[in-house]
């Protein structure tokens, strides 16, 4: 059995970690700690479950691996404390995921906290690293928009199936989890409710990190609050390459996927929410509309999109079956 560490685990994603894990064969756990080391023990959120202690770098000497689910700029700290006792570190903050440091500082706001590590991370978008996934010490889990358009959006960029000098429009649309736990007026039910709204538009924190792993400065990502607590459906505009198709499109996914156990590619019908929600799966369709091909994916965003595919890196890094927790 092996045995992690979850710091922030009162968050969103630290809830859901827990709810993983609880149910994993091989992995439990073991330290359940805020983010911060001057607080005091929270009570269990759900009967069963464990208290969640303040942050103690100390514990993560007894662990095999460590997720942090902290806010951006606080993971750091503790990921290095983590590799210096040679634990494996999956972090599902930004700290790791854009490589530039100059980028993380436009686009966070601040100066990397640790510069010197981001050469050791591994993107962890899972289908697509999975040997060097299984290798590393540090991945940074990627963000939750971003494995909803990069997973339908790579196999097809790579197969030069997409107009090399077109632009790419992304069009997602989440549930308000994807905020965090942390209230804000964006996010109060009063004005999620009954309400749809863009945000961010040009400005989005995970813009940088789609354009960074699809190669391209040509995707213009707009995201949307939808009225619900969890999911994502993406809607992805692309003008194919000559001789390109729908079909052909839909048959380089299907060919791409077909042995991914959380991939599935529609060959009729589209993705809903309710198709993926509390599931680490992304469910993608392709249509034609008019010169466009059209791709839509549904993830859950607290699942594929954060805890799932966290969980999912670990389970290789740990030599543990991928779809361990997950099923």
């Amino acid at each position: 059995m092996k045995n992690v560490a979850i710091v922030g685990a009162s968050g969103y994603t630290g809830r859901e970690l827990l709810t993983l894990l609880g149910r994993h064969p091989g992995a439990q756990a073991t330290a359940v700690m805020t983010a911060r080391p001057d607080t005091a023990p929270e009570p269990p959120a759900f009967p069963g479950d464990p208290a969640i202690d303040p942050l103690d770098l100390r514990r993560l000497r007894d662990v095999d691996g460590v997720f942090l689910c902290t806010p951006h700029g606080a993971a750091s700290t503790i990921a290095r404390a983590a590799l210096d006792a040679g634990k494996k570190v999956v972090d599902l903050s930004a700290d790791f995921r854009l490589r530039d440091p100059a980028a993380f500082a436009a686009t966070y706001g601040g100066t990397h906290p640790a510069p010197d590590l981001l050469g050791r991370a591994v993107y962890g978008l899972t289908e697509h690293a999975r040997d060097a996934v299984r290798g590393a010490a540090l991945v940074a889990n990627p963000g939750c928009y971003p494995t909803s358009i990069l997973l339908p959006l790579l196999p097809l960029l790579r197969a030069g199936l997409v107009d090399a000098h077109a632009p790419i429009i992304a069009d997602s649309k989440s549930g308000t989890s994807g905020a965090g736990k942390a209230p804000s007026e964006r996010t109060h039910f009063g004005n999620v409710h009954e309400n749809f709204c863009a945000y961010g538009v040009g400005s989005h924190r995970h813009a940088p990190e789609i354009r960074q792993e699809a190669g391209t400065e040509r995707i213009v990502f707009t995201p949307h609050l939808l009225p619900t607590f969890r999911g994502i459906l993406s809607t992805i505009y692309v003008q194919p390459s000559k001789g390109a198709s729908a079909d052909s499109i839909r048959s380089c996914l299907a060919e791409r996927y077909v042995h991914e156990p959380f991939v599935r590619i529609y060959q009729k019908g589209l993705p809903e929410l309710r198709c993926v929600q509390r599931t680490n799966e992304c469910h993608v369709a392709v249509a034609a509309s008019g010169p466009l091909v059209v791709l839509v994916s549904a993830i859950d965003n607290l699942g594929k999109g954060a805890s799932g595919q966290a969980l999912q890196n670990m389970n290789l890094m740990l030599g543990l079956p991928e779809s361990d927790g997950l099923r």
